[in-house]
C-alpha cells in the first residue's frame, strides 16, 4: 500500500457554489477560508480518502448584505454551525480517468451522503520542488436536506432562491513533507 498524504494549497483551490436567483437568473459565490487533506494511494485510488473543513462564515458572494443574509440563522447559521465539513467514504473509479468520490457533508449540523464526481487532472512540481496534485469535482445538493430553507415567494410565481445548490471544486494538493503530519 503506497498512501502518501497531501495538504490542500488554499492559495490554488476554490470551492464554488451556484443557485437559481429570482427562477430565471443564478447566484454565484465562493467560501474564502477552508483547510483539508487527501490521502493519496496512486496504484489503488479506490484506497484513497479526503477530509475538508470549510470555515461557514467565509462564503462570499461579491454582495455584503446577501453574504451577512447568508451567514445569518436564517441559512448557514454560522454563529451556531461555524463550520461545513465533508469526509469521505468511498473512492471507486468511473469512467476514464474519473473519480465517483462518495462522502458525509455536514452543514447546520446536518449530515447528508453526497457523491463527487472528480477528477484527477494530474501531478507536478511546482518551481520550488514541491510535488502537486491537481483534481476537478463537482456535485448538485438539495439546500433543503440541510436545514437550508429561508425562502420567498415571487409575485409571478415561484421562489426566490432555488433548492438545487450546484458545487465545484478546483482543488490543488500539495505532497506533505516528511515532517508534516496529518491533520
Amino acid at each position: 500500500m503506497a498512501q502518501t498524504l497531501w495538504n490542500i494549497d488554499t492559495t490554488h483551490t476554490g470551492i464554488h457554489f451556484s443557485v437559481r436567483h429570482m427562477v430565471v437568473a443564478k447566484v454565484r459565490g465562493s467560501f474564502q477560508k477552508f483547510s483539508g487533506t487527501l490521502t493519496l494511494d496512486e496504484q489503488d485510488p479506490t484506497a484513497s480518502s479526503v477530509s475538508v473543513s470549510i470555515e461557514a462564515a467565509s462564503i462570499h458572494s461579491g454582495v455584503e448584505q446577501r453574504d451577512n443574509h447568508l451567514r445569518s440563522p436564517d441559512f448557514f447559521d454560522v454563529e451556531k454551525f461555524p463550520a461545513i465539513t465533508f469526509q469521505s467514504t468511498k473512492v471507486e473509479k468511473a469512467s476514464g480517468d474519473g473519480l465517483r468520490v462518495t462522502g458525509n457533508l455536514t452543514i447546520r449540523g446536518i449530515t447528508r451522503e453526497v457523491v463527487l464526481e472528480a477528477e484527477q487532472l494530474g501531478v507536478a512540481k511546482d518551481p520550488w520542488g514541491n510535488t502537486k496534485a491537481a483534481f476537478e469535482a463537482k456535485t448538485s445538493i438539495n439546500r433543503s436536506d440541510f436545514g437550508l430553507t429561508w425562502n420567498q415567494a415571487l409575485e409571478a410565481g415561484g421562489v426566490l432562491v432555488g433548492e438545487k445548490i450546484e458545487i465545484a471544486l478546483e482543488v490543488q494538493a500539495a505532497k506533505a513533507q516528511a515532517t508534516d503530519k496529518a491533520a
